[in-house]
């Protein structure tokens, strides 16, 4: 019995971080990797900049996801983030507030 309180624990944490690794994995996967960084600007800005930058704003999350799918300019300056037809819109949302979700 003294168990069963430091495994719920255990598996608390891990169902706690399980979201925010699969968010990675899927940003991997998807290969914005390649123009982002979590914390640090790589072509495009880090997601931290970008969780402050939308931070509070109620369409933050659609605008987003819209533009993870479709690409966007001039919000960041003049370097296009190009259009990304392998994220659906399911995988758009996804993306979006795990990177909202950064601190």
């Amino acid at each position: 019995m003294k168990l069963l309180p430091a495994l719920i624990v255990t598996l608390g944490a891990a169902a706690a971080t399980a979201p925010a690794l699969a968010n990675e994995a899927l940003a991997k996967a998807k290969n914005c990797l390649a123009c982002h960084a979590t914390d640090k600007k790589v072509v495009g800005p880090s997601y931290k900049e970008v969780a402050a930058k939308y931070a509070g704003q109620k369409d933050a999350v659609d605008k987003l996801s819209e533009k993870v799918m479709k690409g966007g300019v001039g919000a960041w300056g003049q370097v296009p983030m190009p259009a990304n037809p392998q994220v659906n819109a399911a995988e758009a949302k996804q993306l979006v507030q795990w990177i909202l979700s950064i601190k």
